[in-house]
């Protein structure tokens, strides 16, 4: 039995291929497992019920009574499946529900379409009249998003702006395109466009774990100059102290790094490099987790340029970076471990927790199912885990809320007392 002050998170998957056989199977096993009334519910519910987008909340609402209910649509689900496992659905047909008891927790839903939002030359008091959330209050977000519509990128620096340092966790919906469109849903309601979320106040934490998946090569180097998203002139740090050498082209740079690397990595380098931006421009001592992970899109072999999926600037320092399952799983196991040991030597509790993952990830990846949730449970087997595969990740870096690609974000949920 669960005390009525404390914080209860539920999870249920189903793969029935009828909308109204998987919606009777989540409910009753989350209602089951569930002590109480939920005040929160989230559903993720895969493609390939994609015809059928619109019956869901109207079938839902017949079936469960919760006050604030968000979800959408997605390539694949995550959750609880009936025998108390968890599954990671990809491309087939899954629903995933989520049911939370939350007390002492204010939760205020949300939806955002793109027209509405404020100028990012706004003050923050108009982020906080759209939302209707004060910024005193410390709010906790998850955001999910249509990735055609939603201007996901003004909205995390409007967001930012507007609740420095609130953790802000989600993703964007999956889908077919947008010709034939994809599903938000929010209290009961479907939206085809813009953004939906919720905002957690009160008595709660919404840690977070931001798994790029990456792993740094040789050392960082200092943009010197550059252009919008392209590097022009970069000189590689010499030493830990940050001292610096010759200034090169990008791609001088990159060819001299490859001769330096084994025979499997320069073969990874075809086809799986990356760049990290640092963070934080004064630690010298880098992780993982200090690093932006973007793509590297192009290169012009005229003038040494190398442009990248992210805006640089001169002065900031970046690192090249590689990307396997090997690589992708070690990141993964190191930030959990990383966790568990605090919050095992801290008395943190998490009730449960919500799994953003990019298709990009998953059993293509690894070449095995529910790799990332398997190893979620291997450290933290205690915590209901739901969520689904996305179209790009939110997850906060370095103190400031990102889009990401083939990352694993989770946020894990736990009372504040």
């Amino acid at each position: 039995m669960y005390p009525q002050n404390e914080m209860q998170w539920v999870s249920a998957l189903s793969t029935r291929p009828s909308l109204e056989a998987a919606i009777a199977e989540v409910v009753q096993q989350a209602q089951r497992s569930l002590e109480g009334p939920a005040d929160l519910g989230l559903v993720f519910i895969s493609s390939a019920f994609g015809s059928e987008y619109s019956r869901l909340m109207p079938l839902l609402q017949e079936a469960l009574r919760v006050p604030a209910i968000v979800g959408c649509g997605a390539r694949g689900a995550i959750g609880t499946g009936p025998d108390g496992e968890t599954e990671e659905v990809e491309a087939d047909v899954a629903l995933s529900l989520s049911l939370a008891r939350l007390p002492g927790v204010d939760v205020k839903t949300f939806h955002i379409s793109a027209p509405e939002m404020p100028d990012l030359d706004s003050p923050p008091d108009t982020w906080v009249d759209l939302l209707g959330v004060p910024a005193g209050v410390q709010p906790q977000f998850i955001l999910l998003a249509d990735p055609f519509s939603a201007k996901i990128n003004d909205l995390l620096q409007g967001l930012d702006y507007a609740y420095p340092g609130a953790p802000k966790v989600g993703g964007l919906a999956g889908g077919d395109g947008p010709i034939r469109g994809g599903a938000l849903f929010c209290d009961y309601q479907l939206y085809r466009e813009g953004t939906v979320g919720v905002a957690l106040s009160g008595n709660v934490v919404l840690d977070t774990i931001v798994a790029q998946g990456c792993r740094p090569i040789g050392r960082p180097y200092r943009v010197t100059e550059g252009d919008r998203n392209i590097l022009l002139k970069l000189e590689e740090e010499t030493d830990d102290r940050g001292n610096l050498g010759i200034e090169q082209s990008p791609l001088d740079a990159l060819r001299e790094l490859v001769q330096t690397l084994n025979e499997e990595d320069r073969e990874l380098a075809q086809h799986s490099l990356f760049v990290g931006l640092v963070g934080d421009e004064f630690k010298m001592t880098l992780e993982p987790g200090d690093f932006l992970i973007r793509n590297l899109l192009g290169v012009d072999p005229k003038v040494g340029a190398i442009a990248i999926g992210d805006r640089v600037r001169p002065g900031q320092r970046i690192q090249f970076h590689l990307r396997d399952a090997r690589t992708s799983a070690e990141d993964l196991e190191m930030l959990l471990s990383r966790y568990s040991s605090v919050a095992s030597g801290s008395g943190m509790a998490g009730a449960g927790a919500l799994m953003f993952s990019c298709m990009g990830r998953g059993e293509g990846l690894y070449g095995e199912p529910n790799f990332d949730s398997r190893l979620f449970g291997r450290y933290l087997n205690n915590i209901p885990l739901s969520g689904f595969f996305c179209n790009g990740e939110i997850g906060p870096v370095g103190g400031s809320t990102f889009l990401h690609g083939y990352t694993s974000v989770f946020g894990i949920c736990r009372q504040n007392s």
